[in-house]
């Protein structure tokens, strides 16, 4: 039997505790009604990326118990439902056009900085060759649309009158 790695000393697998591939599985009493909950937990984070529903035992009173297969699915679930959050996260966070001009396409990008006292954003604009041309400080709000980045190029980079 080869030694014990690492990886094996931070595997849980318990009925209703599973710990295994940087998430951690616990069965929980389901506060709105009756039934069990599973919550889904990556390593190092204090809250659950996902919480569902749980399937009753066999005396439809205990949990099942969590198992190899169904630990993986939720895992797979999880690791799914997170990498579209963070998806969203960064379309939400980072809006780019790119607009063919006379001197050339230039992508007109607001990328926003969350920060819950005091958020930031910065409208740039770079072109063909990643060359800054412009960048100003906008207000988190500011709507950059395909018409709004074209008025910005046109007016020479000059900061946009609606951007605080």
């Amino acid at each position: 039997m080869p030694p014990p790695t690492d990886s094996d000393a931070l595997k849980i697998t318990e009925a209703t505790r599973w710990q295994d591939n940087g998430w951690s599985a616990q069965i929980i009493k389901n506060e709105d009604d009756e039934g069990w909950a599973v919550a889904m937990t990556a390593d190092g984070a204090r809250e659950p990326a996902l919480v569902g529903p749980w399937t009753m035992g066999r005396n439809k009173k205990d949990p099942k118990p969590l198992d190899a297969a169904a630990f993986n699915t939720l895992v797979k679930t999880a690791t799914e439902f997170v990498g579209r959050q963070q998806q969203q996260q960064r379309a939400t966070l980072h809006k780019n056009f790119t607009i063919d001009t006379t001197l050339g396409r230039i992508t007109v990008s607001h990328d926003i900085v969350p920060d819950d006292d005091n958020p930031s954003a910065t409208l740039s604009a770079v072109n063909e060759l990643g060359e800054l041309l412009a960048e100003v400080k906008v207000s988190p709000a500011y709507k950059l649309t395909r018409s709004s980045a074209a008025a910005w190029i046109e007016a020479d980079f000059a900061k946009p009158r609606t951007a605080d």
